[in-house]
């Protein structure tokens, strides 16, 4: 039977994710490892012997009073072996060891897009940002932000608006709501989806733990839309860290003349996508690339049946985009039957088609 206690232990400690995951990698449990001796520790962790004696200060394991906040609050907490852990998360660097839950996670919840920006953005802006994540999930996709004010507040909202699920990661504890005036956006959000937390009950909204916050944003995201940012936004680490995990990274152009445009305009000019629309968005995101990420409880589906040129044709794309020229010369076929068996092969969900009439696998 899953005992809560150790765990709360864990994520109280302060260690970084990266290093929680070496220590549990090596002894298999939080139990086993506050059983060993700090020198123990401090050989699994390379670290020296005043940190392994602080993870292992016994001042942690008195847990009782947070665990019985979360029976109020009815929060769970959710380790990597739990099955109720987003699949998604667990494919990036340094995922969280737990994560504390307020609220409830649903399969289709993998199915998601981030909404970031600025905090102090426009009238224009938020309603950008609230019209986005409606549509989004009006389209069957899940929003995730961060409960932040400004745009993240607006992501939220529109999500809600459009009768959809959102989900908030935050950079206290799931009991903590940041901003204050956001406590009743947070209780609708755990109505309609969860408020998500790697930090422990009680944990203050320091400063520090916001760019560790945001790889969770990103990770659990098929991609991040970032509005109104400007160069040293808080929304551009969540833009690295999506690249990091490899995700798609989308950006909303604004007036030129507003400084706070400025973050994504420098992503548009990178290569981030510019989207007008969310059709823009959904045009990236091909039944293949969303199926692969599905948290179902059901068999993948076997993959479509090819016809010969169907496979000749497939056979010759890669991850890499290859222009339809190109396709046709290699393929040594009528320009007409390539378009075409291409078509078909892209409502299969095994190729996509990308800007500049080019195609590649969808995996």
């Amino acid at each position: 039977m899953f005992d809560p206690l150790p765990w709360i232990r864990l994520t109280k400690t302060g260690a970084s994710a990266r290093r929680l995951n070496t220590l549990l990698d090596y002894f298999g449990s939080p139990e086993q490892l506050f059983a060993a001796s700090s020198r123990e520790v401090s050989i699994a962790a390379r670290c020296g012997q005043p940190v392994a004696e602080r993870l292992l200060d016994p001042a942690y394991a008195a847990n009782e009073r947070d665990l019985k906040l979360m029976e109020r609050l009815d929060v769970r907490l959710v380790t990597r072996a739990d099955p109720d852990y987003p699949a998604m998360l667990k494919e990036i660097p340094d995922p969280p060891a737990a994560l504390y839950m307020r609220g409830t996670m649903e399969p289709s919840d993998a199915r998601a897009i981030a909404i970031v920006g600025s905090r102090q953005a426009t009238d224009y802006g938020k309603r950008l940002a609230e019209r986005f994540a409606r549509e989004l999930v009006e389209a069957g996709l899940t929003v995730v932000s961060g409960l932040a004010r400004g745009l993240d507040t607006a992501a939220h909202y529109g999500a809600l608006k459009g009768g959809g699920r959102t989900l908030a990661c935050l950079g206290c504890g799931v009991d903590v709501v940041y901003p204050y005036e956001n406590r009743g956006l947070a209780q609708q959000v755990v109505e309609s989806g969860a408020l998500l937390s790697e930090y422990p009950m009680n944990a203050p909204p320091d400063a520090w733990h916001f760019p560790t916050r945001n790889r969770i944003v990103s990770g659990l995201s098929l991609g991040v839309v970032v509005i109104e940012a400007p160069p040293k936004s808080g929304s551009l680490i969540t833009v690295e860290c999506a690249l990091e995990q490899n995700r798609e990274v989308f950006a909303v152009p604004g007036n030129v003349d507003n400084f706070r445009n400025r973050g994504a305009h420098a992503l548009i000019k990178d290569g981030a996508k510019l989207v007008e629309s969310v059709e823009d968005i959904l045009a990236e995101l091909r039944p293949g690339d969303v199926q692969r990420t599905l948290d179902l409880e059901v068999e993948a589906p076997p993959p479509p049946q090819l016809s010969p040129i169907e496979e000749t044709l497939h056979q010759l794309l890669g991850a890499d985009p290859k222009p339809i020229d190109d396709l046709i010369l290699e393929a040594g076929l009528p320009a007409s039957q390539v378009s075409s068996t291409l078509t078909m092969l892209e409502i299969k969900g095994v190729v996509r088609r990308l800007p500049g009439n080019a195609y590649a696998r969808t995996a």
